[in-house]
């Protein structure tokens, strides 16, 4: 074999082994990439890459990165929550430890009259808000683990539609159901999903809407997409933020959790629930099944 047979025999198979190395550390690093994403979806992130290449430590880097973001919004989401607890209790306990000490002030002094009966009334109303505080911080504590079952979707909503008809009908409404979709299946509990649907139309009869529209349909990344969209009062950028805090509410006799309880839920399923719109044009909210 001749010289230049030899050197591009030699330079073939260099480039040879020279792909099969490339590609083998391709197929590892794609392997690192996709267990980092699990690891993310299952929102784990005791992990670490030996930092022997660069592609490792961008990986370490990111992870450090979305771990602080995560941590900083928990850490926001606590303190708006505790706030809002903080509000709710001394609302209510406030009125309660008042009308108490001016109560047990009136005692044995005549030139100082007070209706003990109502004062007393008055306590009881208070400590029986308190208590259906505690109930409704206890059920969004407990949320249930769905039991999954695949279910057509137009029966599911036709009949979140009926059972709402009476309460849409004494406020003036009218609530529709329009899938762009034929035949949409989805796996989810349906007392659960129910009970979402149920409640995104109570907000908007609330909110004044006379017109509800409940739409769903299968995108390009074959995820469903419940829309529920109303003509009513639209929220205000400021409470758009808060509305999903469990106890924030804007409403006068709102108990604050529907909004946290079906995201809770919706979590549950592996979807989202979000606020896609809110302005004079209306406001729609997505439920989101992966």
């Amino acid at each position: 074999m001749e010289l230049w047979q030899v050197i591009i025999l030699v330079l073939a198979v260099s480039v040879a082994v020279a792909i099969v190395t490339a590609l083998h550390v391709r197929e590892k690093d794609r392997k690192k990439l996709e267990y980092m994403l699990d690891a993310f979806e299952d929102d784990e992130f005791n992990f670490r890459f030996k930092e022997n290449s660069k592609f490792n430590k961008t990986l370490n880097r990111v992870k450090w990165i979305v771990e602080r973001r995560r941590q900083q919004y928990e850490q926001e989401s606590w303190t708006k929550l505790i706030r809002v607890l903080t509000h709710e209790i001394m609302n209510t306990v406030s009125p309660i430890a008042s009308l108490s000490q001016a109560m047990s002030q009136s005692i044995g002094q005549p030139d100082k009259p007070m209706d003990l009966k109502a004062g007393l009334e008055t306590i009881a109303s208070s400590s029986n808000d308190l208590i259906n505080f505690v109930e409704s911080y206890r059920e969004l504590a407990g949320v249930a683990k769905p039991i999954l079952k695949a279910l057509m979707l137009n029966p599911l909503v036709n009949k979140v539609v009926e059972l709402t008809r009476e309460q849409c009908n004494e406020a003036e409404a009218l609530c529709s159901y329009h899938p762009k979709t034929d035949d949409i299946l989805i796996y989810a509990d349906e007392s659960q999903i129910s009970r979402i649907l149920i409640n995104l139309i109570k907000n908007a009869v609330q909110a004044g809407a006379k017109h509800i529209e409940i739409t769903a349909e299968i995108d390009e990344d074959e995820q469903t997409l419940i829309h529920v969209s109303n003509d009513g009062v639209p929220i205000s950028p400021e409470s758009q933020e808060q509305i999903f805090i469990p106890f924030f509410t804007t409403k006068a006799e709102g108990s604050g959790i529907g909004l946290s309880l079906s995201r809770q839920i919706m979590r549950a399923h592996n979807g989202t629930l979000d606020l896609t719109r809110s302005d004079e044009q209306g406001t729609e909210f997505t439920l989101t099944f992966k």
